[in-house]
């Protein structure tokens, strides 16, 4: 007999699944060529609705104005979808929020379980959709007639909700040199990436209301992301700096380091040709991917607070203290057991993805063969985990059951750690007595 408990924690899954299917349909019939094949329209369907942006075929050719519709419809719907199922979800069952079912469930959305959900679902739809249309007006304004008005809607809604999909052949490269355009998908990122939790309290805060509790987690996610933004341009500015002769280099190169560092944790845009970058810029990419954006928001990577919570545990560990402290509090063991549930899960899957995929696009080949393919793949694996979609050119080149693997990654990667701390909290037996302990020699 299936608990009770398991329904909100399937009900986003379903949900998710038959949106990606009914996705895979309608782009297959849209497709430009009329040629795509059910596994590229799944593939391309998958990472739409993941919010990803790996693409098989290109997003701007490849399909036709109804087709740019439909993934326009499922980055919106992948980027806030998952999370109103989940509220829904716990309002239709009215269970009471354990410290686990309230991740599974999506209050990590406001760390709050008294809010009603009316009003929160017309906050969501209010605020989200203000972002997007002031975002896509300021795209077409600035953009000088670049973008045209649907360009400009479908630009504003990827980068919000973090989809890093453009419908230019060569992303945004050329517009490196738009100061404007830049600045305002950069907001529109960074908008997505800090989670409904932060953008409701600002509105919040300006209708004169206030949570503490809500106040502390909203100040670590600002303070780590801002942490993280400006480490990662200073960074990729210093390990890219080819020319330091004038200031107007030096301003192309610094601007060029914060659009990177910001979009690389969520977003996945570029302005330069991601396999043209240094192996320690790549590195840093990596390392922003993998910690992503805010819990609740349209980011993914394994979320700021728990690489904030993972440092202070080892900070902890170093200084031989029995409690992990940020910002002046203690997390509960509870919430120390998911934060190295989660890292380990996520290192974990990368590994696991990376030799599955090394296995079946290596097709035995020795390194001199394939010289440089592990890099690609590690990439490839990482950007699919976090929902970045960053590559160095390897997604064209993944056979089918490498595309059904990286489509198996960016799903859990969406929808993963979620998922995987529910399924282990409910699927595992009531234990009812404990064991004798021991050490054990480690290190």
């Amino acid at each position: 007999m299936v608990k009770k408990s398991y329904l909100p924690f399937a009900l986003p899954i379903v949900a998710f699944l038959g949106t990606i299917l009914t996705g895979a349909l309608l782009l297959h019939h849209t497709s430009a060529t009329g040629e795509l094949s059910s596994i590229d329209a799944l593939f391309m369907s998958t990472s739409a609705l993941c919010v990803t942006g790996l693409g098989v075929v290109s997003w701007d050719t490849g399909f036709t104005r109804e087709g740019h519709w439909v993934i326009l419809c499922l980055i919106q719907l992948g980027g806030l979808g998952v999370m109103t199922y989940s509220t829904l979800a716990f309002y239709l069952w009215r269970q009471r929020v354990s410290l686990t079912d309230r991740l599974a469930v999506g209050t990590a959305l406001l760390h709050d379980n008294t809010f009603h959900l009316g009003l929160f679902l017309k906050r969501l739809v209010v605020i989200v959709a203000c972002i997007e249309l002031i975002g896509a007006v300021m795209l077409y304004l600035i953009g000088s007639g670049t973008f045209s008005p649907f360009e400009a809607l479908f630009h504003s809604v990827s980068a919000f909700c973090n989809a890093g999909i453009s419908l230019f052949p060569d992303n945004l490269l050329q517009f490196k040199s738009n100061v404007g355009v830049m600045s305002v998908v950069m907001l529109l990122v960074v908008a997505g990436s800090l989670g409904f939790s932060v953008l409701d309290s600002a509105y919040l805060r300006v209708r004169g209301y206030s949570n503490k509790r809500r106040n502390y987690s909203v100040r670590i996610i600002l303070v780590t992301s801002l942490w993280l933004v400006a480490g990662g341009t200073a960074a990729l500015f210093i390990v890219n700096v080819r020319s330091m002769d004038s200031g107007e280099e030096a301003f192309a190169a610094f601007f060029s380091a914060l659009f990177h560092s910001v979009s690389a944790r969520t977003a996945g845009f570029n302005t330069v040709h991601v396999e043209e970058m240094t192996n320690m810029s790549l590195l840093i990419l990596l390392f922003l991917m993998f910690v992503g954006g805010a819990p609740g928001s349209c980011a993914g990577g394994v979320k700021v607070t728990t690489m904030r919570g993972f440092f202070a545990f080892l900070r902890a560990q170093f200084l031989g203290r029995k409690q992990v402290i940020i910002d002046g509090r203690a997390l509960g063991q509870s919430t120390i057991h998911k934060i190295l549930t989660l890292v380990t899960g996520a290192v974990l899957l990368i590994f696991i993805g990376t030799v599955a995929l090394t296995l079946t696009e290596g097709k035995n080949l020795s390194e001199f063969e394939v010289r440089g393919q592990m890099v690609e793949i590690f990439f490839e694996v990482i950007s699919a985990f976090t929902t970045v979609g960053m590559s160095i050119g390897f997604t064209a080149k993944l056979t089918s059951v490498g595309k059904c693997i990286i489509m198996f990654i960016m799903i859990v990667g969406r929808i993963g750690p979620i998922w995987m701390l529910t399924a282990l909290h409910n699927v595992r037996p009531d234990i009812r007595y404990e064991v004798p302990e021991i050490d054990l020699p480690v290190g």
